[in-house]
Formats: structure tokens, C-alpha cells, sequence
């Protein structure tokens, strides 16, 4: 049978769990008086039993007579809150002497601390969620009252020139062309809404959009019009996030249409100072809307489960004492618990009922079961047949690897003098799929770790938990793929073995890598395919970087990117040796030799972080800090890097060898740095553990340590493709390969510290549910 300790950690919310009632310490304080209760009755052994029998008796006695006056064995006492933010604090009193009284005394004040606490955050909580509450059903309103009116332009088909009525609520043209973008994420709850709409880059976000009167100097740049629409009595802003380069291009182009629309007419006097509002803009106001509405279930949701799961807590503690102590305890505090703020309130049920009514209304059709998929989606779960798979394909590659690796020793390919033809044509696509596999395969791993130690990968990541991956689903990829790929290499080796020609097998390497394109892009629903488009669109987002709004899949797959850069070469140099043709000829330094392709080469060693930088770039238009400037300057650095480098395999001579070495300490100086203290959150001077954190995910310390080494050392292998040592009678290909994946390795371990960082940084501020934009904001009139 599962402990209770167990499963209270298992359940309850991560972002929150200082938050919930301390079952650990408040178990310590027990375990504490049953020791001391034990040192008691041994010291008592040695004495006659009948004073022992009188104390006992004139303890029952005072029981009784503490039950008669109605007193029991302790008193809480309710003490007042000055305000209502506040509440109301408890303290307990002992009536009755205990066998330890002072461990009785700090168990019962560790007891109060801990109801007052979940008492101060549900009411902290409670107050927040009313807040969206109220601003939604405001939102809510306005929409509706925006869509009757455009319905009912719609239906009388008025002119351009012509307005509504004057009875009409909403006053001024129809249109929601101006946006504004988001608002990132890292912003806390009670920053200054620069961008007219609280919006979010990752999501540890707190607040799901209050509205907001904005003010001229709060607009600035990002606002594209002054206009505003006047609804229900007040000036409203619709603002719509610039999230895609569709939305950026067409707010451009409209902000140059309609200034010289506005220009004509008032050469002939019309008021062109109306914001205009279409059907279009009003969809893109009900999904940000819903979106709110569904968070702000969500957070209700969680909000119920903190008050069940503590209360649970409340009495297993409780029985515990009662257990131990022989006292009854449990009926007396019980009925404070109960009769507290955060048991009793009734307006988190209230507004639970009342959003899921107004979902199901205006979102829904008034059909419950299909508001309940979005509200309430079911989680996936775990298959046991995919763990049979999993098992059944690793022997499966393990099986033909090592016929592989014995087929390949066999021939000497691997050797100095090798076959060139194999090694530059056939290699490099092993190379590819083993770098790709490989850090797929340590997100599975990280998948695991993350799972374990309670790290909500999936709300950082803003993954629907119906269609996100498992750790098991990327077990069952890597080797499922990675069998394939080593199946049709062993079948191609072989026929090479036998005598076939380059001319007859060669095409072979380049089906492989077409098939498992034509797999990635595949449109039918099979094979993941929610996952597949998932990653197409954050590969999109990357390369079309600084149009689209960078969020933390996006930077986080980027990061990844930066570590693949020798895959990324390989990629390319097979492209260009199957797309121009050369596997016909066997001429596999045509594309070297040619200048535009060696130049692409070169520049895709570039691409990732000019991405990246791009990414930075766009994170500082959007929040304005400069935090991330000086991240787009750790990725300038490697850029820079990276050319000494281009520059030094054109010209091996001592000056730029000398280059290259100053540059590429600097960039790997820069980014340790970073990875310690940025990403990582480690090197605090002041932490309770010397050159880390003081919240730790993992319980042993000397692991962060032995981390932050092999990162120190994997930071170096760059060395290697500047000295180029020799590893006996390798051939040097093969050692380029053991370095990338060394790289991939150091990523993968990166990731999980990574994430460790941002989750601590999620539970510090409390930051359970993602922030939701609302479209509309009240302005000053003076504006």
C-alpha cells in the first residue's frame, strides 16, 4: 500500500507545493514525540507501578473533567484579522500536560503555521481568480455586444460612411486591425502592462489578463493607432497579438492603407479617428477570450485540489498525533480546520459553476460533453504494448548494430585508409540519424528525470497533455527508427561486400533519408502525427525568425539547433550530392568544389545561432529587457567563433590559429557563464548550498557539481576541430562523430538543469496557469 506521504507528493500542484501544508516536517515533529514519549517510558520502568497508576488516574480524571467543562485537551484561539487581505490567524493552547509538553508545544505552533499559510494563499488565490473571474465576464460581454452590432450592419448592409444608431451600445466603424505583441511571460503579476495586453514568451506567467486602463506613454511604438472603439459607456482598445508574420505584414500594410484613407477624408471633412472592427478580428477576440476562460478553469481546478489534498493532510496529521500521544485532539482542531477560510469558502464552486455555464453558452452550442473536452480534456494514457515494442526493437538494433559494426570491421572502413567513397557518401547519413536519435533519445531520458522529480515540462512547454509525447512514445521512436536505419545500412554494406558497384547501391543512403522526410511531412494521421506538425511549426517559427513570437519551445528547440550544427553540415552536403546529381557519377567532391555550395556550407554553421540572436532580438522589441541583448551577444560571440574557424580551415596559418583560440575562448567563457548563472540559476554567492541554489530538484548535491564539470569540459571540444588529434587508427571522420555526440550529450544534460531553473522559477511566484491576453482594454478618454 502506496504511504499517504507518497501520494500527497504525487498529486499535489507543483508550482505550488511551498504552498500546501508541510506533511514531512509536521510528520518529524511526531516522529520527534514518539522518541521522546519512548526515552520517557524507559526511564519510568525502574519505578514502582503504583504512583505510576495514581498519576494515570488523576490524568483521566482531568480529562474528564477538562470534557465536562467542555474544554478538551487543547483551545484554539481565532485571532481577528485586521483586514480582510489578511485573514484571520490561529494559535493553540495546551490544557492538558503532554508526556513532552515542549515537543507538544512546537508540533501545535508548526500546526497553526501551517493552517495560516494555506489559509493566507487560498484567500491570496481566491481573490486572484474572482479578479479574472469579473474581467472575463466583462470581456465576455463587450464581444457579445460587438458581435450583435456587426451582425446588425451586417444584416441592413449599410454603406462605408454609414454609422449605427445612436441606441446602439457600441459607437464608431468596425474594425480590429490594430495589434499589439505579446507581453512576455517572465513579466510578474504586477508589472506595468507596456504593451497594452498582458501576453507571455513562456508559461510561468501569472495573471490571465486583467483589464487595463492604458495610458499614453505605456502604448509607445508597439501600438500601431490611437483609435478606439466606445462600448457600453467606455473607450475601449482591441489589441490582437502579432504572433505570425501573416498578422505583422497585414497590420503594416493596414496602418499605411488606412493613414491615407484617413488623410482623404478629412480633406472631405469625415472623421476618420473610428477603429474599425471586422468578423475576423472578432474571431481572433473569442479565441483569445476562450483561451482565458479555459485557463481560468484550470486554475480553479488546481485550487480545488489544493483544498481537498490539505485537508487530507489535515487529518492523516492529526490522526498521527492521536496515535502516538493517546490524546483526542483530531475532534477539536478538526472542527477549526473545518470552520476555516480555506475549507469553507464557497466561492471558488460558485465561480467554477458559473465559467463552465458561460463556456458551455457562448462557446460550446450549449452542448456540456463538448464543452467538457476543452474544460476538462482527458489525459493520455500509457500503453503496455509500448514497452513490449520497445524491448522487442532495442534487441532488434542491437542485434543488427553488431552485425553492422562486424560487416564494417570486416571491409576497414573505419580505418585511416578507408573506402572514400563509403566514408563521404554513405557515413554521413549514419552520422545524421545516430546525432538525431541520440539527442531524442536523452529528451526521453530528460522526459524520465522530469517525471520524477516533479518538474511540469509540460505546462513550460505549453503541450496538450492529450497529444504530447510520452517517454515512452520517444523509446519506441528511437529504436523503432534507429532499427530501420541500421537494418538498410547493414543490407547496403553487404552488397557492397559482395561485389555490387557504387553505380547500383548508391541510391540507397538517399531513399533512406528521403522516406523518413516523406514520414515527417506526412499528412494522414498516423506515426504521431500531432507531434510531427508540432515540431514542422516550431522548426518554421525558428527559421522564420524575428516574425513570429518567440515562446519557449521555439528558443528551447533553437538551443537545441546550436548543438547540431555538425548534423546540420552533414544534411546539407548529402542534399546538395543526391540533388545536383552527383550519386550517378560518384563524384562526391562536386559540391566542394563548386562555390555556392561550399559557401552554403558554411553559412549553415552559422544558421543556428543567427536564429537564435534573432530570437533575442525579438524577445527585447517585445518586453524591452536587456537581459536578453546580452544573451544575443553570447550568440554574436559564437558567430564569431565560427568564422575564425571557416577562416583558419581556408588559410592554416599561425596568425589566424592564434584568432580563432582568442575568439573561441571568449564565446566558451561567455556562454559557461551563461549556462551557470542564466540558465542554470547556479553560482549564487548567498545560496544555503555553497556555489548552487538553495532549491535544489535533486537531493544530492555532488551531482549539480560533477554537471557543471563535464559541462566546463564538453564547453571545450572545440579545440579538437582546431588541433585535430589523432586517435590511433581511427579514421578522423569517426572521431568528428564521437565529438558531436559529445555534444549532444552535454545538451541533453543542459536541458534538464534548464528546465529545473524555469520550474523553480514557475513554484517561486506561484505560476500554475499560463497568462491569456485579453482583446479588450480600457483607455483614458484625456488619450
Amino acid at each position: 500500500m502506496v504511504k499517504f506521504s507518497k501520494q500527497f507528493e504525487g498529486q499535489l500542484v507543483p508550482e505550488w507545493k511551498e504552498a500546501f501544508v508541510d506533511y514531512c516536517k509536521l510528520k518529524k515533529e511526531i516522529k520527534k514525540i514518539h522518541f521522546l514519549n519512548n526515552l520517557d517510558t524507559n526511564g519510568k520502568q525502574t519505578k514502582s507501578s503504583f504512583p505510576h497508576s495514581i498519576i494515570s488516574s488523576l490524568r483521566k480524571y482531568a480529562f474528564l473533567e477538562h470534557n465536562q467543562r467542555d474544554h478538551g485537551v487543547i483551545h484554539v484561539h481565532r485571532k481577528l484579522a485586521a483586514s480582510d487581505s489578511k485573514g484571520d490567524m490561529y494559535e493553540t493552547e495546551l490544557l492538558e500536560q503532554f508526556a513532552d509538553t515542549d515537543a507538544a508545544v512546537e508540533f501545535f505552533a508548526c500546526l497553526d503555521h501551517q493552517l495560516n499559510k494555506v489559509n493566507q494563499f487560498f484567500r491570496t488565490k481566491e481573490k486572484e481568480f474572482l479578479e479574472r473571474g469579473d474581467s472575463l465576464r466583462n470581456q465576455m460581454e463587450i464581444l457579445i455586444e460587438l458581435k450583435t452590432v456587426l451582425q446588425q450592419k451586417r444584416g441592413k448592409g449599410p454603406s462605408s460612411g454609414e454609422e449605427p444608431k445612436e441606441d446602439d451600445s457600441v459607437s464608431g466603424t468596425i474594425s480590429c486591425d490594430e495589434e499589439v505583441s505579446e507581453q512576455g511571460m517572465e513579466n510578474s503579476s504586477d508589472e506595468v502592462d507596456r504593451l497594452g495586453a498582458e501576453f507571455s514568451d513562456s508559461p510561468r506567467s501569472g495573471e490571465v489578463g486583467k483589464p487595463c486602463k492604458l495610458k499614453k506613454e505605456d502604448r509607445k511604438m508597439r501600438s500601431f493607432s490611437d483609435r478606439t472603439v466606445s462600448c457600453r459607456g467606455k473607450s475601449l482598445r482591441i489589441h490582437i497579438p502579432l504572433t505570425n508574420p501573416t498578422r505583422t505584414f497585414s497590420a503594416i500594410s493596414y496602418l499605411l492603407w488606412d493613414d491615407l484613407v484617413n488623410q482623404s477624408s478629412k480633406k472631405c471633412g469625415v472623421d476618420g479617428n473610428k477603429l474599425h472592427i471586422n468578423k475576423k478580428k472578432l474571431h481572433h477576440a473569442e479565441k483569445m477570450i476562450r483561451g482565458a476562460f479555459i485557463e481560468l478553469y484550470k486554475g480553479l481546478g488546481y485550487l480545488k485540489t489544493y483544498r481537498n489534498l490539505n485537508m487530507l493532510a489535515f487529518v492523516k496529521i492529526l490522526k498521527k498525533f492521536d496515535k502516538v500521544t493517546n490524546k483526542q485532539v483530531l475532534p477539536i482542531y478538526l472542527k477549526v480546520v473545518e470552520s476555516s477560510y480555506f475549507n469553507s469558502s464557497d466561492k471558488v464552486l460558485k465561480l467554477a459553476d458559473e465559467v463552465e455555464e458561460l463556456f458551455v453558452k457562448n462557446f460550446a452550442d450549449d452542448n456540456k460533453r463538448k464543452a467538457m473536452k476543452y474544460l476538462k480534456p482527458a489525459q493520455k494514457e500509457e500503453s503496455h504494448s509500448v514497452t513490449f515494442f520497445i524491448g522487442l526493437f532495442t534487441g532488434c538494433f542491437i542485434a543488427l548494430f553488431v552485425g553492422y559494426i562486424i560487416m564494417a570491421h570486416i571491409t576497414g572502413m573505419y580505418r585511416p585508409k578507408s573506402d572514400a567513397m563509403y566514408m563521404e557518401t554513405v557515413y554521413p547519413v549514419l552520422s545524421i540519424f545516430s546525432l538525431l536519435f541520440l539527442h531524442l533519445f536523452l529528451y526521453g531520458c530528460n522526459m524520465v528525470m522530469w517525471r520524477k522529480t516533479r518538474i511540469n515540462y509540460s505546462f513550460i512547454f505549453e503541450q496538450s497533455q492529450t497529444k504530447e509525447l510520452k517517454h515512452n512514445d520517444v523509446f519506441l521512436i528511437c529504436t523503432t527508427s534507429m532499427a530501420a536505419v541500421i537494418g538498410v545500412l547493414f543490407v547496403h554494406l553487404s552488397l557492397v561486400a559482395k561485389g555490387y558497384s557504387y553505380a547500383q547501391v548508391q541510391a540507397i543512403p538517399g531513399l533512406l533519408l528521403l522516406a523518413f522526410i516523406l514520414v515527417l511531412v506526412c499528412p494522414l494521421n498516423i506515426i504521431y502525427k500531432s507531434s510531427r506538425y508540432c515540431f514542422l511549426s516550431v522548426i518554421r517559427n525558428i527559421v522564420l525568425s524575428p516574425l513570429y513570437k518567440v515562446v519557449m519551445l521555439d528558443f528551447y528547440m533553437a538551443d537545441q539547433l546550436c548543438s547540431q550544427v555538425p548534423m546540420l553540415r552533414d544534411l546539407e552536403n548529402i542534399a546538395c550530392y543526391y540533388i545536383t546529381g552527383s550519386y550517378k557519377t560518384q563524384d562526391y567532391q562536386y559540391c566542394m568544389r563548386t562555390t555556392y555550395y561550399r559557401d552554403l556550407a558554411y553559412a549553415v554553421s552559422f544558421l543556428p545561432y543567427y536564429w537564435r540572436a534573432m530570437q533575442c532580438a525579438r524577445r527585447w522589441f517585445d518586453e524591452g529587457h536587456t537581459s536578453h541583448l546580452v544573451n544575443l551577444g553570447k550568440y554574436v560571440s559564437a558567430m564569431v567563433a565560427a568564422g575564425a574557424k571557416v577562416a583558419y580551415e581556408k588559410e592554416k596559418s599561425a596568425g589566424w590559429l592564434c584568432l580563432v583560440v582568442v575568439v573561441s575562448s571568449v564565446a566558451t567563457l561567455y556562454q559557461l557563464y551563461w549556462d551557470f548563472v542564466k540558465d542554470w540559476g547556479l553560482l549564487q554567492l548567498n545560496s544555503k548550498n555553497p556555489w548552487l541554489r538553495d532549491e535544489l530538484m535533486l537531493r544530492k548535491k555532488f551531482i549539480y557539481y560533477i554537471s557543471m564539470g563535464l559541462n566546463l569540459i564538453l564547453r571545450l571540444a572545440w579545440l579538437q576541430s582546431v588541433f585535430h588529434y589523432n586517435f590511433g587508427r581511427v579514421d578522423y571522420r569517426v572521431t568528428m562523430l564521437f565529438l558531436a555526440a559529445l555534444e549532444v550529450v552535454r545538451r541533453g544534460q543542459w536541458n534538464f538543469y534548464r528546465l529545473e531553473n524555469e520550474h523553480l522559477n514557475n513554484a517561486g511566484k506561484f505560476r500554475a496557469v499560463k497568462t491569456v491576453p485579453l482583446p479588450f482594454h480600457e483607455v483614458d478618454d484625456q488619450d
